[in-house]
This record gives structure tokens, sequence and C-alpha cells, in this order.
């Protein structure tokens, strides 16, 4: 098969399509043909050689797939092969073939194409696990997401107004924050020219925001804490603003507030198959009956995948960047 590999780290040229060895089902898992992959931000830290894959894991970036069921290996049940799917990955979706553990795979939801479903299993799991999982987002709360128009920002705009919820987001461009309102986003918050911990007290008459899902870690922790709600919740998500800051803890107990820190990536087979689980009885159904939908920039051939890595860190798309598998 073909795969996009990287020889050594560096800009998007290091992305090359090669000819690799075909991957072979084991016990529990399954060989899905690769239809479509999407581009995630660790994918391109890869790239650039400071998110190496976990132990075991496919060493070709892409994080997610869909495609169909090539070989089931031994001790799995409950998939056919032909079976239409998508599967959240720990690697490898770059790729026209990819090896699953069994627990990761999904249906494609019904009304829902084959190519853009691989917009789904990160964002979905990333979503559900962190702002409804671990921050418990209930109806008639707030919510505020750092990237509105991101992958994550775009489902996670839809999953919360499915819920009840009222949704705030920061954005850099008018026309991102306009495609975010039309997702159902309430407030909407230009990082450019407002403060979000202004914005947010004036939208919610003081309350703050009850959980915060962010992407930018240092750089804005000192600002979530003080935008958060009584008993808020900050998930972070993302360490693009940085790794290292500085917490002021009396903030934090005077809100009886909490902060948690999650990856998906790394997590074990056991954990990932909860949280696919938990997507697959929640998003499913919204998805299926369009209350949900996947937003997709654009698509380009997989071999292309240096232009999409351009895209993604120019940050001039809305939603997810697919890769098309020939």
């Amino acid at each position: 098969m073909h795969a996009i590999t990287i020889p050594e780290p560096g800009g998007p040229e290091a992305l090359v399509w090669d000819e690799v060895p075909d991957p072979v089902a084991g016990e529990g898992e399954v060989l899905v043909e690769v239809v479509a992959s999407a581009v995630n931000r660790a994918d391109v830290l890869q790239r650039q050689g400071f998110y190496n894959p976990p132990p075991g894991a496919s060493p070709y970036p892409g994080l997610e797939c869909s495609g169909r069921i090539a070989a089931i290996g031994p001790g799995v049940s409950g998939w056919t092969v032909g079976e239409e799917v998508c599967a959240l990955l720990a690697g490898g979706g770059y790729a026209q073939k990819v090896v699953v553990p069994a627990g990761q795979l999904l249906p494609v939801p019904e009304g829902v194409d084959l190519v853009q479903a691989a917009a789904l299993p990160e964002v979905a799991c990333t979503v559900w696990s962190n702002v409804f999982m671990i921050s418990h987002l209930r109806p008639g709360e707030t919510l505020l997401v750092h990237g509105g128009s991101s992958g994550i920002g775009t489902m996670a705009i839809q999953l919360a107004k499915a819920v009840g919820a009222k949704v705030a987001v920061t954005a850099g461009t008018k026309e991102k924050l306009e495609r975010c309102a039309e997702l159902g986003a309430d407030i909407l918050i230009n990082y450019r020219e407002q403060d979000f911990v202004a914005e947010v007290e004036e939208a919610t008459g003081g309350a703050g925001a009850d959980v915060i899902l962010d992407n930018m870690g240092a750089k804005y922790l000192d600002r979530n804490v003080r935008t958060l709600a009584i008993n808020g919740r900050l998930a972070i998500i993302g360490l693009q603003g940085g790794a290292k800051g500085e917490l002021n803890i009396g903030a934090l107990l005077h809100k009886r507030a909490a902060v948690t820190a999650t990856s998906l990536r790394a997590r074990p087979v056991e954990e990932k198959t909860a949280i696919v689980a938990a997507v697959r009885e929640h998003v499913w159904p919204l998805l299926a009956a369009g209350r949900v939908r996947p937003v997709v920039d654009r698509e380009l051939p997989m071999a292309q995948a240096a232009e999409a890595h351009r895209v993604v860190e120019e940050s001039g798309h809305i939603g997810k960047v697919l890769l098309v598998a020939p």
C-alpha cells in the first residue's frame, strides 16, 4: 500500500507519499481500507518531531479515518467485511489501509457521506469526553469554546446546543464568527479585538462560563480561571499558547472550580473503547437526526498532505480538512 511517511521531521514538505508494507489485523483488530482521513493539530506536531506516536502505534500520521472493513482479526465480532465505518486511531490514517482495535470502530452515521465521516471520530470523541463525560455540561449552562471555528469548536457548538446549553466562542475573523453563529453559537467574541473575560461576564450577567473548552493552555490560563463561573470547569485539550503558566489557586478555591487536562491519543484502548461507545450512544443519533453534522472546509488527495498541512497551519480554514485516499 501507500502511506504518508515522515523520513525526517520538518515543514510540510517532510510528508512523503511512499510505498510501505501492508498492515495485518491481529487479535481484537480490524483492517480498514481507508477512503479518507483528516488533518489534526497533532499530525502537524508529529511532522515537526514534537509528538511521537505512542508505543505500538502506526508510525504514519492520521488520528481518524473512514473506509470499509477489509479483514477481521481473531476475537472480533459484530462487524462484517465490506461494512462502511469510521474510526478513532492512534496513528496511521494517512494511508490506504490501517489496523484498528475493534472497540474504536464506529458505523458511518445515517445520512453522512462516507468521505465526510472521516471528519467525525477525533472531534466527537474529544468533545464528548471532555465537555460531557468529564465536565458534565448541563442544559442551561454556558460553554465557552476557544477556537470555535475549528473542527473541535464546530462540533462543540453543535453538541452543546443539542443538549440545551448556551455557547460562547472565540475566533479571529468576522467570517469565522459568522459560521459559528450559523451553527448555533450565542456569544461571538473576536479575540483579536475583544477581551473574552469581559465579553463573557457581560453576556452572562456576571455569572461567567460554567465550562470552558480550551486549546491554548498557558496563554489563556489566568483569564480562563477569571472567566469561570462558581463551580466552573476548565478543560484544557491543547497547548497552542504554551505549556507552562501560573495558576491562581486562590481564585480557583474562591470559585470552587476545577481544571482538567487531557489528551486522547495515548489513552489505553480500554479508555478509548469506553469513549467511542459513549459517542455512539449519544452523538450518533444526533447525526442521524440531522441535528449535528460534520463541518468540512475542503477535501484534498491524500498524496497532497503537505498542502493540507499548510492550510491547517495558516488557520484560515473552518472545520476539518480531509485527505481522500486514491
